[in-house]
């Protein structure tokens, strides 16, 4: 576990130092909020679609060759994009880049993996805790830095992340070891790897099914949150990158606290199935505070309030791995994450126009948080179908003893 939070914190340092500032750099290439909006919303979707078909496919090849030299893949697509997108002059470059970046980068879902093979089951929610925690800190330290040199020069956060994501490589090199043993490991078939039937495979896992809509709902709630956050926040309340590197910061400190120190509490008060279902009422809440927020004091305590909302990815996470065969950890986590990004390819063609219908009106009106509403929206369908999936499940259970 030390060694891969380590490289999963360094990994999301990198990502983070950019979230703040990629909106500014293409707004460089434009000339109104409304084509800043539309363009960052194709930069974004660049990525996810790229990330989507590979996902699966760097999945199950780490099933076959181990968890290792994928991540060793992935840390260097992120250097190379990094540093390609702060050489940047059009934004058709942006787009390429991020197109070479999606295909190349699937951290996350064999991060996720790689703790599954070390962990048993009944431990893994926790686990998954600890490597959010990750998640969090890189978020709380990568957005205000990001925010800081940003301020300097708008390239310079680039910079940063490829220079992290280079550290990340060696230390990945020389440190990282595999957690996959050659008698678990399975031959590569390309049919495995196909995106969509590893989304059907996903749906035919015994008691974890209907949770595909789950997370298919809740990614893209929080990917049209990652699209519109930064300029929905400069539209409403005229933030520049420094309020926005602290606020997602906030976010970070939230996430690192919840699932590094609580999660593992809160696991012997509730089950990972009612802790989802809490997870997902709190969340609902959070997205409809944020779109009628009239102050930007107000973004911060919704931030803070919102504990259990960090709870869901991880308890949901813990549920499908524990379902799935210890042999296709990487294929189905792989799916996971195929699944992600393609509510990464969504989440900016949904919520770069919500914004941009929008983003005429003056600041401070209500209406500019229309995309927070539509994320609130999608969470309550989540908090629907977690609990009747829930319920079916109980009912299954006592129905033999009667």
């Amino acid at each position: 576990m030390p060694f891969i939070m380590l490289t999963t914190l360094i990994d999301m340092l990198s990502i983070g130092l950019i979230i703040p500032v990629l909106p500014a750099l293409v707004g460089g290439f434009t000339g109104s909020q409304a084509e800043q909006a539309f363009w960052y919303g194709v930069v974004t979707f660049a990525f996810g679609l790229a990330n989507f078909v590979a996902s699966p496919v760097l999945g199950a090849l780490s099933d076959c060759y181990g968890r290792r030299p994928v991540l060793l893949l992935g840390f260097c697509g992120l250097a190379l994009s990094f540093l390609a997108t702060a050489l940047a002059t059009s934004l058709g470059m942006l787009v390429a880049i991020r197109l070479v970046a999606g295909a190349m980068q699937a951290n996350v879902s064999v991060s996720n993996a790689y703790v599954a093979d070390i962990t048993p089951p009944e431990e893994r929610a926790k686990r998954f805790g600890m490597l959010g925690a990750m998640f969090g800190l890189g978020f709380i330290l990568g957005p205000v830095m990001g925010g800081l040199l940003g301020s300097i020069d708008l390239r310079l956060p680039f910079f940063a992340a490829g220079s992290l994501a280079l550290v990340n490589l060696l230390y990945g090199v020389f440190v990282l070891p595999e957690s996959l043993p050659a008698d678990r490991r399975r031959v590569f078939a390309w049919s495995s790897a196909n995106p969509l039937r590893s989304l059907r495979g996903l749906t035919q896992l015994q008691g974890a099914g209907p949770l595909v809509a789950v997370i298919a709902c809740s990614g893209l709630a929080q990917f049209v949150l990652y699209t519109t956050w930064v300029l929905y926040t400069t539209f409403k309340f005229g933030w520049g990158p420094q309020e926005n590197g602290w606020s997602l910061a906030a976010v970070g400190v939230v996430s690192a606290v919840v699932q590094g120190l609580l999660l593992g509490r809160l696991l012997r008060s509730f089950s990972p199935r009612r802790l989802a279902v809490l997870g997902l009422l709190s969340s609902t809440l959070a997205y409809l505070l944020w779109g009628a927020a009239t102050e930007g004091w107000m973004m911060f305590a919704i931030i803070f309030v919102n504990l259990l909302g960090a709870t869901v990815a991880s308890t949901i996470q813990s549920i499908i791995s524990s379902a799935a065969d210890p042999r296709s950890q990487g294929q189905a986590l792989g799916a996971v994450g195929g699944l992600n990004s393609l509510m990464a390819v969504l989440g900016p063609v949904i919520g770069a126009p919500l914004l941009t219908l929008v983003s005429h009106l003056p600041q401070g009106d209500w209406r500019i948080g229309t995309p927070f509403y539509f994320c609130a929206l999608l969470q309550c369908t989540s908090l629907i179908v977690v609990a009747a999936h829930f319920r079916r499940e109980r009912v299954a259970i006592l129905r033999p003893n009667h």
